[in-house]
């Protein structure tokens, strides 16, 4: 067998040859790596040469070249376009990359290694980069568990890899229950409310999956988000809304409540062997904001503020209701249809009137032109590029000279193996270190099949997912770090959000419209009046998205600032954080613990679903330079490439926004975003 794992791609500047990459290669390939990975951790350990910057970090940052080459392929499609033999591979990989990474980290002889070097980093004469990845390393090694007893040591290592594989049963639940549910609609009178569009889109799905003259909506939420919006079928509402809360929920093969359990248990367990009180302690002592009081502070203070506006929609919608001849009490799974009634008489204005503006490839056009308007970069089609399945486009991105920077893959459509949401992947960070390598970037969402024309049409909030994520591929592409460690996305997990969200301002700027929402038929521009009306929008419902995110992160935080590793009734633990927090009983957290995959489907958002508001207090007053001047200033954009894009995680994140900014971020910015009052109130 050829596996294309044991030679180099000659493919255009090294891009996966997913055309001849078949499921039977990962596992040989796995082997190897790992073997190889083994002994090059056994090598830096073993070398009977007295510790330098290069025979021991560096040594450390170049092992598991291969284990890394094979990872960036194989979590991304299995993230994307899984099966059963790929998530077979994953079940199996799981404990033994746990394993294979505590064995580096938790190596005494390479720790003692790391100790000395540590111990004279000031008079080893390194430049800034190399000093912070020696740092880096230590600290990795240190909250790994290294300096701990062999006996802990071994117990965290046990922790770890039984972690690995929870993470790996939560995710298969998940996904599993989800695509078991269809509610499929065969009268016409279960359709009231819904615009043609809707239709189109659910009777499409239906004939996929091979339900005739029927109208399918399934628990994605570009499917369920549009049926609860305008479906005036209350008691169909009430189902699928259901569904989606219930997800992992449902005492079947695909519960997830003993799972999540038992993950607040073993990593409450291994932070009280690493001397940390909750696990919270652990993660955060790693962070921008340093400890779980200080995320608790910040988020009961958006909590408090949001709440109070939610009040007010509540109020706003239950006049509808009584308007209406209805008696019944606004219900969670009544607001999206409601708030779009208050939105419709408010603001005149909804997703049916601007989504022929917003064609999926003009909106991803548009932000290829923010980008290049902001700093210089192009980005040129590679249709002859192989991918791993339909509907992915790839492009090759340059400089304003034409110097080769990466590769960009933009993976659309749903699918059924397809995990929720979306989010960005680096088949290939940057690096210098050892020969210039070049990044290979994708982000990936969950939109519709295009319709017979080949077209998707985006609602508001997709054109903003658009943006969003954008903003992460332009943070993997425009890095600019010696060390993969430091390049692009891994910084510190509050920080990790900035340069996307930032990004999303542009999507609404008025001047950034004009220049790609434009009629499909027309070809006109968004109206002006148009314009206006959506801006104001942004203002619209801010109390519920912030309390919902709010009581998702306050979820988060209370699993994680457990301090005993007894297991939890999940039931009743989250029915006590939701009493605790006040949330008032209109507004369920956006995500239920059993399909929180954020927090419970790997470790990176773990006490960490904080870091989106976080990150807004960041991007609302990182953007107010651009609001004051141009919102195309290349010298601003200049400044922000330079000290944040092109820096990845090379420094602390504030002496960066620092840099950029002139000062340290206030609250204020946000709030007024968001239309929640100031912080002098």
């Amino acid at each position: 067998m050829t596996n294309p794992f044991f030679s180099e791609w000659e493919t255009p500047f090294g891009a996966p040859p997913f055309d001849t990459i078949e499921d039977q290669h990962f596992g040989p390939a796995y082997d190897l790596a790992i073997s190889n990975w083994e002994a090059e951790i056994e090598a830096v350990a073993g070398n009977k040469a007295a510790p330098t910057f290069g025979n021991t970090v560096e040594a450390l940052e170049a092992s598991g070249a291969m284990f890394d080459k094979i990872s960036g392929v194989f979590h991304a499609i299995d993230a994307s376009d899984t099966n059963p033999a790929r998530q077979a591979i994953a079940r199996d990989l799981a404990p033994r990359e746990s394993r294979l990474k505590d064995a580096r980290l938790m190596n005494q002889a390479i720790w003692q290694r790391l100790l000395t070097l540590y111990r004279q980093r000031d008079e080893l004469g390194l430049e800034p980069e190399q000093k912070a990845l020696l740092e880096r390393y230590h600290k990795d090694f240190t909250r790994a568990g290294a300096g701990l007893e062999p006996q802990q040591r071994a117990e965290i290592s046990d922790l770890n890899a039984q972690l690995a594989g929870l993470f790996t049963d939560f995710s298969e639940n998940l996904l599993s229950d989800a695509q078991d549910y269809e509610l499929v609609l065969t009268s016409e009178k279960d359709l009231e409310g819904l615009p043609d569009h809707v239709r189109a889109a659910a009777a499409d799905a239906a004939l996929k999956k091979g339900h005739i003259d029927a109208w399918l909506f399934t628990l994605s939420r570009s499917s369920f988000t549009p049926f609860l919006t305008f479906s005036t079928r209350r008691d169909l509402r009430e189902k699928i809304y259901t569904a989606y809360t219930s997800q992992g929920h449902n005492g079947n093969d695909n519960d997830n409540r003993e799972i999540i359990s038992k993950i607040a248990s073993l990593r409450c367990r291994r932070a009280n062997l690493l001397g940390y009180p909750s696990h919270a302690h652990w993660v955060l002592d790693d962070s921008m904001a340093g400890s779980p009081e200080a995320v608790f502070d910040f988020l009961h203070a958006m909590f408090e503020r949001s709440q109070a506006r939610a009040e007010t929609e509540k109020a706003d919608m239950q006049e509808i209701i009584k308007a209406e001849g209805h008696d019944f009490d606004l219900a969670p799974h009544d607001w999206w249809h409601y708030a779009e009634k208050v939105r419709q008489a408010k603001f005149d204005l909804d997703d049916a009137e601007i989504k022929p503006y917003f064609e999926l490839k003009r909106v991803r056009d548009g932000a290829f032109s923010v980008a290049t308007k902001l700093y210089g970069i192009t980005f040129h089609a590679m249709p002859d590029l192989p991918t791993y399945a339909d509907g992915i486009e790839a492009f090759e991105v340059r400089e304003a000279d034409g110097t080769h920077i990466g590769l960009f893959y933009n993976d659309y459509p749903a699918r059924p193996g397809k995990r929720a949401g979306a989010w960005m992947n680096a088949y290939r960070p940057q690096k210098k270190f050892g020969g210039k390598v070049t990044p290979i970037i994708s982000n990936n969402y969950n939109f519709p099949e295009p319709n017979e024309d080949g077209k998707v049409f985006l609602g508001a909030d997709e054109v903003r997912t658009v943006f969003h994520e954008f903003g992460h591929g332009l943070h993997g592409l425009l890095a600019n770090s010696t060390y993969e460690r430091f390049s692009g996305t891994s910084v510190l997990r509050d920080f990790v959000e900035f340069p996307s969200q930032i990004m999303e301002k542009w999507a609404f700027h008025p001047e950034v419209l004009k220049t790609y929402a434009l009629h499909d038929e027309t070809g006109e521009p968004l109206p002006d009046e148009l314009i206006e009306r959506l801006n104001k929008v942004v203002l619209f419902n801010q109390g519920f998205r912030t309390t919902e995110y709010t009581a998702a992160a306050l979820l988060d935080m209370d699993w994680h600032t457990l301090e005993t590793d007894k297991i939890q009734d999940a039931d009743e633990f989250e029915a006590a954080s939701e009493k605790r927090m006040g949330k008032m009983a209109e507004i369920a957290p956006r995500y239920r613990s059993t399909f929180f995959s954020h927090i419970f489907s790997g470790n990176a958002y773990s006490a960490g679903y904080y870091v989106y508001d976080w990150a807004a207090v960041l991007d609302a007053d990182g953007f107010v330079p651009f609001k004051e001047s141009d919102v195309f200033n290349k010298e601003i954009a200049a400044s922000l490439r330079e000290n944040v894009l092109s820096r990845g995680g090379t420094e602390h994140p504030m002496e960066l926004y620092k840099r950029y900014r002139g000062q340290e971020p206030t609250i204020d910015a946000l709030l007024e975003t968001r239309g929640l009052g100031n912080a002098a109130e």
